[in-house]
């Protein structure tokens, strides 16, 4: 016959108790956390919003309104809002600089930027650069293969041009060193 003991803990020495205990305080502690930094957020005057938003963005001199939310990218307002299609979403990260714009003058990929981010801002699209020498001399030069990355690079070197207006070939090619083509 088997000998029973008298204990009920596992032989693990780790009980179900032990692991109920510790899983409510990372709860707890999750909590804590979330409040915390939801209250650090409104005191540095930050807004913690959650559902679909209006905003407004000042694009190509116009002030527009979209409807986003709190996770919607620039880049996504200003494609599938705005019809405002030159920016491309040819990557998540910004690595590629297809989805490069101008926010205030600074070159900005609208793929990692939020939307609630840019409000406020003055927002110029590669559409907004249509009477722009930039692109003219792209066009002229025919400085593109299939065009997809043209807007990215357009927008670079326009961004480029407004820092250094005396650039060199040499340095607008090494300042548009994060613009890829893919072709």
């Amino acid at each position: 016959m088997a000998q029973r003991t008298n204990t009920l803990d596992p032989p693990s020495g780790f009980s179900r108790r032990d692991f109920l205990r510790g899983s409510g305080a990372a709860a707890a502690a999750a909590t804590l956390h979330q409040q915390t930094t939801a209250a650090l957020a409104q005191e540095k005057g930050a807004k913690v919003v959650s559902g679909k938003q209006t905003i407004t963005l000042h694009v190509n001199g116009k002030d527009q309104q979209v409807s986003v939310e709190p996770r919607t990218t620039l880049l996504e307002a200003l494609r599938y809002q705005l019809d405002l299609t030159g920016a491309k979403p040819i990557c998540t990260d910004g690595s590629s600089g297809g989805s490069t714009i101008l926010v205030d003058g600074k070159p900005m990929q609208a793929n990692t930027m939020l939307a609630l981010q840019a409000t406020g801002k003055k927002i110029t699209t590669v559409e907004g650069l249509a009477n722009d020498a930039v692109p003219k001399a792209f066009v002229e030069c025919d400085a593109q293969q299939c065009g997809f990355c043209t807007p990215g690079f357009v927008g670079g070197v326009r961004a480029f041009l407004n820092m250094n207006p005396k650039a060199t070939e040499e340095d607008i090619r090494n300042g548009l060193n994060g613009n890829l083509c893919r072709c």
